[in-house]
């Protein structure tokens, strides 16, 4: 029965540690949209800020793989 108990909060937290895949979705989903919105504001300087995009892009997927490393950790770390 103890080992059901600590299977359970492993996987309940590996879960709740997926949540940050989702947020990382949403935050490249409002870097790139705030670089549209820029870019069709002010289209000759899109060119410039577009290494930028892809750094924030780069930041938000680190926070999403994080995530998806500390669930797999709760997963199969015994």
């Amino acid at each position: 029965m103890e080992g059901n108990i600590t299977e359970m909060g492993q996987l309940m937290g590996a879960g709740l540690a997926c949540i940050g895949m989702g947020g990382a979705a949403i935050g490249v989903g409002n870097v790139v949209g705030n670089y549209l919105a820029g870019a069709l504001r002010n289209p000759s300087a899109a060119a410039g800020q577009t290494a930028t995009m892809f750094i924030g892009i780069a930041f938000a997927e680190a926070l999403g793989i994080f995530s998806f490393l500390v669930a797999l950790l709760l997963m199969f770390a015994v």
